[in-house]
């Protein structure tokens, strides 16, 4: 597998949409085709290996699973991780002959995310630095008071001179990575063998990667210690059952349905009993 010049072209156009606020706002952009999950299938169509794009980007999002970017401030950026490191995953794993579904594959390509994470952190101050210009033009139309500047200089802030940022720290930086990918794909199998200390270590640190990503999320969402016993549930049902994640988020469903129906039981329970109590306070009034 290789990657020609228009497939870099659209890794790159889909790494501006990704972080582009204007693309649908950021719920479609850095939440939807940001996300490695949604990414691998857009990667895996472009390269033409749905599945192993798919396999991929699953396995690099249990890392980034609970990501957020508090203020602005970033660890890792997905846009990055997803169009860069993702189409570099799959050249490695098909160079080193790895099965897509073995724990090296998911392994070397969280490994490969993470550090393709951290290189996009400087694009995406890049951006962030860029876009400083065009927002002090627009404060300059804004500042002059005048209706029919600010109407043609806002659009322009707000739509196309973005663009600019974007193409200059996202579409060229991925463009020129990905056409790169397959000669480093082809040095590192040359220059890193499989049974070599290096590579070891890479699989050992890729494979400790998603549980820091999962540590974050039960961080994040547990509360109690009963939390533990909800969040456990789902690794019985892979673990004992064979459940895959399909089966396992449907099996979900029927539990979020179970356990919304008794909150709502019990809500209404409380309301019905909150309700008598005020109609014996009132008769008691009425008596006195």
């Amino acid at each position: 597998m290789t990657i020609s010049l228009f497939q870099a072209i659209l890794l790159g156009l889909f790494a501006c949409l990704a972080s582009l606020p204007g693309m649908g706002g950021t719920t479609i952009g850095n939440y939807t085709l940001g996300r490695p999950l949604v990414g691998g299938l857009v990667v895996g169509l472009i390269m033409g290996n749905l599945q192993l794009g798919i396999i991929v980007g699953a396995a690099i999002q249990v890392v980034y699973i609970a990501l957020v970017t508090p203020g602005g401030t970033v660890s890792a950026d997905v846009r990055a991780v997803t169009y860069i490191g993702i189409p570099l995953s799959m050249l490695a794993i098909q160079a080193q002959g790895l099965d897509p579904m073995s724990t090296e594959a998911a392994s070397l390509a969280a490994a490969l995310g993470a550090a393709v994470g951290t290189l996009g952190t400087v694009l995406f101050y890049g951006t962030a630095t860029m876009n400083l210009i065009w927002q002090g033009i627009g404060w300059k139309a804004m500042e002059t008071g005048k209706w029919d500047q600010i109407k043609k200089t806002i659009p322009m802030v707000e739509t196309v001179l973005p663009w600019v940022s974007h193409i200059c720290f996202s579409f060229i930086p991925t463009v020129i990575i990905c056409m790169a990918g397959a000669p480093m794909v082809e040095l590192m199998k040359q220059y890193l063998p499989m049974d070599g200390y290096a590579m070891k270590v890479l699989f050992t640190v890729g494979s400790l990667l998603p549980a820091v990503g999962v540590g974050i999320l039960c961080k994040q969402v547990i509360t109690k210690p009963l939390d533990w016993v909800t969040f456990a549930f789902g690794f019985i049902l892979a673990a004992v059952m064979g459940c895959n994640l399909i089966a396992s988020a449907i099996i979900a469903v029927f539990f979020a349905l179970i356990n919304f129906e008794l909150q709502s039981l019990k809500s209404g329970k409380h309301a019905l009993a909150a309700a008598s109590a005020a109609d014996v306070d009132d008769e008691e009034e009425e008596d006195i």
